[in-house]
């Protein structure tokens, strides 16, 4: 994470098979926020045992993808 990147979660349910373009077009029509700046956008699932995170970089997306086995993300 760069110094001075905001982070958002995004609150609601998330179809964690979305790729980048279906969270990129979440964060552009949903939230009214431009995809390509250095914020971090976190999706979370129904059942609350998996997140993706969504960031921009200097030349192109990442995409974080982390499932529990046991337990939820509180």
């Amino acid at each position: 994470m760069t110094s001075g990147s905001a982070v958002y979660l995004v609150s609601g349910i998330t179809d964690m098979r979305m790729s980048i373009d279906g969270l990129s077009l979440i964060v552009a029509d949903v939230l009214k926020m431009y995809p390509l700046s250095s914020v971090w956008f976190i999706f979370c699932n129904r059942g609350k045992d998996k997140i993706k995170i969504l960031f921009w970089d200097t030349n192109g997306f990442w995409l974080y993808y982390r499932r529990l086995e046991k337990g939820r993300f509180k």
